[in-house]
């Protein structure tokens, strides 16, 4: 079985190389408003795997930029109506049909009420895109499984893409020069041994940290929709509290251990989870000896979150093939979520 799923994350290269020039020209135009703005906060209102594509954008802000970065629960504005003071800060709805009532009603309100609105969004012409002042559409192209792929990895290029144009930072605009090309090595990479450990799982844990927890993010989110296992993310720092307790002998973990400072806690978490009886899959770059899948480097680790998704998105789909399912349609789902 040839999934949408599986097709639409394989193009993911195409979509990054194809944003490197259409989305190139609006990005440098707002990111010079960002820094003529100077905003002292920056507003993230999104759900589900946009929600998640919005994690890493509010971390790569705050580390790179030093600007906080809040998510903003919607109902404050849609149901509270509270009086947000947010003139002059910008606020940006992550979404890929732009369609749901709560996203495109909250950016409307915080738009007339001084903020700077910024749709990041698939779906061309959408209601999201009329309600805000500035528009980066994600250009993924028409995307028909269910599971987002390619427009979340084209959320997480174009997150870390306005970012290096806000700082006028070389390295990281050089190393989104070759991305595409990293994503192609990406997604080529061997995790059967994924597929194998997991085929007959029922929950799980996933663990990132940094950049990486919002791909744990993701990762958990599409074990639940895709191959009906109940996956749940934690940061490696949390997890050493309370979820601790439910980790016994044969417990599966998938850590991503991307490269950075956060990495030498995951290496040692899967460590002391191994020895605990725990059944880990550490997913780390190459030069380290343990890992049981590898991660592909980008040219600046701030990008290796985004490849470390592309392997994830190919084995997911290989995974829920393994168990008799359809990647394409999961129970309960529709492309579109509409809340209020």
């Amino acid at each position: 079985m040839n999934s949408k799923m599986l097709e639409e994350a394989l193009a993911s290269a195409d979509v990054v190389r194809h944003q490197l020039t259409v989305l190139e020209p609006r990005l440098i135009d707002l990111a010079q408003r960002l820094r003529q703005t100077a905003p002292h906060v920056v507003l993230s209102v999104a759900r589900g795997s946009s929600d998640h594509a919005a994690s890493y954008f509010a971390y790569l802000t705050m580390q790179h930029v030093g600007v906080p970065v809040a998510s903003l629960p919607m109902s404050v504005v849609t149901l509270h109506d509270s009086p947000l003071r947010v003139e002059n800060q910008p606020a940006i709805g992550f979404s890929q049909s732009g369609q749901s009532p709560d996203l495109v009603d909250s950016l409307r309100t915080l738009r007339e009420r001084g903020a700077l609105t910024i749709a990041m969004v698939n779906a061309a012409g959408s209601p999201l895109e009329q309600a805000c002042e500035y528009v980066l559409p994600l250009s993924a192209g028409p995307e028909l499984s269910v599971a987002a792929t390619k427009s979340f990895i084209a959320t997480l290029s174009a997150s870390a893409r306005l970012i290096a144009h806000w700082q006028h930072d070389s390295a990281l605009l050089l190393a989104g020069e070759t991305l595409p090309e990293r994503l192609h090595d990406a997604a080529r990479q061997d995790w059967s041994v994924a597929i194998d450990a997991l085929r007959d799982c029922e929950r799980l844990m996933v663990i990132g940290r940094g950049t990486g927890f919002a791909i744990a993010q993701e990762a958990a989110l599409k074990f639940k929709e895709t191959s009906g296992i109940q996956a749940e993310a934690f940061s490696s720092a949390e997890v050493r509290h309370g979820p601790m307790a439910l980790v016994g002998d044969h417990y599966p973990l998938l850590i991503f251990a991307t490269r950075g400072a956060e990495q030498a806690s995951l290496l040692a978490l899967a460590t002391d989870m191994r020895e605990r009886g725990a059944k880990v899959l550490l997913a780390a770059p190459d030069d380290v000896p343990e890992r049981d899948l590898t991660l592909s480097c980008a040219d600046h680790p701030a990008l290796d979150p985004i490849l470390a998704i592309q392997s994830f998105y190919v084995m997911a789909a290989g995974l829920a093939e393994a168990r008799g399912l359809d990647p394409d349609q999961p129970r309960h789902l529709s492309k579109v979520t509409k809340t209020h």
